[in-house]
């Protein structure tokens, strides 16, 4: 039986005088992916990341965290030792994660809403949920 090609097949490979031959690399590497989506991993890890969503606090939680706000402004010179646990929003999805800060608060500022902590870090007063220290009787607050 007689295929179109049975006349070259037996013929050696062509290679050629004037250009030089491809290494094993750049001949891989013609066939890679083609990468026109070069964000597209990173928007897949995005999507996969997981966030908490944000508790309100009870009305009767939200008074005692007033309270103990009240207390820690009124006493900032006596560098009082507490645990602030808030929520931290996340700034490219919705939700966010829950963080702990150990330290005492060095100030507040009541305009931008923000306790200033000894390292200097801020806190937004309206995402903190609870605040533990050895100051505070529980039954007071």
């Amino acid at each position: 039986m007689n295929h179109p090609y049975d006349d070259i097949i037996d013929l050696p490979h062509h290679v050629s005088k004037r250009h030089p031959q491809m290494s094993m690399y750049n001949r891989a590497a013609q066939f890679a992916p083609f990468a026109a989506l070069t964000e597209h991993d990173a928007a897949i890890t995005e999507a996969a990341r997981l966030t908490d969503a944000e508790h309100e606090l009870s009305e009767s939680d939200a008074e005692v965290l007033n309270r103990k706000l009240e207390y820690i402004l009124q006493n900032l010179k006596d560098n009082i030792s507490v645990e602030v646990e808030y929520f931290q929003p996340d700034d490219k999805k919705e939700g966010g994660s829950y963080r702990t800060k150990t330290g005492y608060v060095k100030k507040s500022d009541p305009l931008a809403g923000n306790l200033v902590m000894d390292d200097g870090s801020l806190i937004q007063i309206r995402y903190i949920k609870d605040i533990k220290g050895n100051c505070f009787d529980e039954p007071t607050f």
